[in-house]
């Protein structure tokens, strides 16, 4: 499957200075589990974010820059040419950013949403999404605690 999994609030934002907003551990956990030993696909701002690439995860960045080659990392220039690169019998996670979200969602079988009760503020958001075309299939409900400072639910979409 083609899954998008992303982060969100409830004005969508998703982002500010290239930095996540909010601290969820339980939500970096849980990316973890869904996307290790998988293709990851982002965007490069998305990429330079991170302090060393994510393990045991394959790299497909997606940049316009010419020569940027990053260690460990599979480089090109458009969405399709992702998509095309990675295994067509296996997960294929996009992980973001707004831009890749957004020319991604056309490609996409399934969304694992975390979704933040919210609102923030923010220099990039998450694309509207027509929920008319997807069926929520699970969603699983987090109370704020000592270890996260928002409530959050983790909700499953997959296509109509």
């Amino acid at each position: 499957m083609r899954i998008l999994i992303a982060a969100t609030s409830q004005n969508n934002a998703i982002g500010k200075d290239n930095k996540i907003i909010w601290h969820l551990p339980d939500d970096f956990k849980h990316f973890k589990e869904l996307t290790s030993g998988h293709h990851i696909i982002m965007g490069r701002k998305t990429f330079e974010s991170f302090p060393k690439p994510l393990p045991n995860r394959t790299h497909v960045v997606i940049s316009r820059q010419k020569n940027y080659n990053p260690e460990g990392c599979i480089v090109v220039n458009s969405i399709e040419e992702a998509l095309k690169i990675c295994p067509v019998n296996e997960d294929v996670f996009l992980i973001g950013g707004a831009e890749i979200y957004k020319l991604g969602l056309p490609f996409i079988d399934k969304i694992e949403l975390t979704f933040i009760n919210e609102t923030f503020e923010a220099d990039a958001f998450f694309p509207e999404i027509n929920f008319s075309e997807w069926k929520l299939t699970n969603e699983e409900f987090h109370t704020k605690d000592e270890k996260h400072a928002h409530e959050f639910s983790f909700q499953t979409y997959i296509r109509l």
